[in-house]
């Protein structure tokens, strides 16, 4: 039997799959699932990401019969910019089992689907760890996770272009426990600091929304509900993670190798964004035959970058 158009097989499983492909990711992760959910998977264009966000009030004042009221134009409207990451999976295939091993249609689209599976996982578990980085990995070209955008040390280092030590509403929240809490993280003294830095996190009626954290800090808080241990429902009509409760939020683990140990931070998705290329996103190219090699191979290209809006929102509670 002969071997069927590899190219257009391989072409047209890709793009049929390039849109999955993207869902699994963001499910595939409780913060990526709660930011889609959220509206902020978004696309961007241009020769950065530009984030809008607002750094300051508009003018207000109080007034008697004929005060004169301020009509000055206030800048209140600012915006940060993010340099675009990319990453690439691939999916390749030899001659040995494209035209000998694996000669039948059905054979080599049940291959290129195994592979293809595997490339989609590869690249969620590698976005999932980018999603905590702090953007300095692999030369600065990983995409600025959490240690980034909600860092241990907030008055220190360049954010979207913005310097963090000179702009104070730039700046996230954070608790450490030994030095402002008085102790180590422990089963005993986690909810106090959880209590201080929630309502660092809170204004008005924006608030902390999610919760995530490492291995260590998620059970010794855990470990302090004891008999009042309370789990969420499964989020979002089946989305799958279930999670402890903290205040009316849920508390996630997140078992990925890229978050810090003991560490949880407290975010406002509502100002958290994962912004992409729309040409790249999770985009396959055409098929490519190598020019030294008996093979095929095609790249699912994926460009764009962690954003937030408000800095101010965000907390970090950890262990220094």
């Amino acid at each position: 039997m002969a071997s069927p158009n590899l190219s257009e097989i391989i072409t047209t499983t890709l793009r049929n799959r390039s849109g999955k492909t993207a869902d699994n990711v963001s499910k595939g992760n409780a913060l990526l699932n709660e930011i889609k959910s959220k509206g902020g998977w978004k696309s961007a264009t241009g020769r950065t990401i530009v984030q809008e966000l607002e750094y300051s009030e508009g003018r207000f004042q109080w007034y008697s019969g004929y005060d004169e009221i301020d009509i000055t134009p206030a800048d209140v409207i600012s915006a940060a910019e993010y340099n675009w990451a990319q990453c690439a999976g691939t999916v390749a295939a030899s001659g040995l089992e494209i035209d000998v091993q694996n000669t039948g249609k059905e054979q080599i689209i049940d291959l290129f689907e195994a592979r293809i599976k595997n490339a989609q996982h590869t690249v969620k578990n590698q976005l999932t760890v980018g999603l905590y980085s702090d953007g300095t990995a692999f030369g600065g070209k990983i995409v600025g996770g959490l240690q980034l955008l909600v860092a241990d040390n907030p008055a220190t280092g360049t954010v979207g272009g913005i310097n963090r030590a000179v702009n104070p509403f730039w700046r996230n929240q954070f608790f450490r426990a030994t030095t402002d809490g008085g102790g180590t993280m422990s089963a005993v003294n986690i909810q106090g600091y959880m209590d201080e830095l929630f309502l660092r996190t809170t204004r008005g009626n924006d608030k902390t929304d999610m919760i995530v954290a490492d291995k260590t800090s998620y059970k010794f808080y855990w470990a302090s509900l004891q008999a009042n241990q309370r789990f969420l429902e499964e989020k979002k009509a089946g989305a799958g993670f279930r999670s402890l409760e903290f205040a009316g939020v849920p508390v996630y683990y997140e078992d990925s190798t890229g978050i810090p140990d003991r560490h949880m931070y407290f975010l406002n998705t509502d100002f958290l964004f994962v912004r992409y290329a729309p040409k790249r996103n999770f985009t396959p190219l055409p098929v490519e035959r190598s020019y030294n090699q008996d093979a095929m191979v095609q790249f699912i290209l994926w460009a764009g970058q962690f954003t937030t809006s408000n800095a101010s929102l965000q907390g970090v509670l950890n262990n220094n």
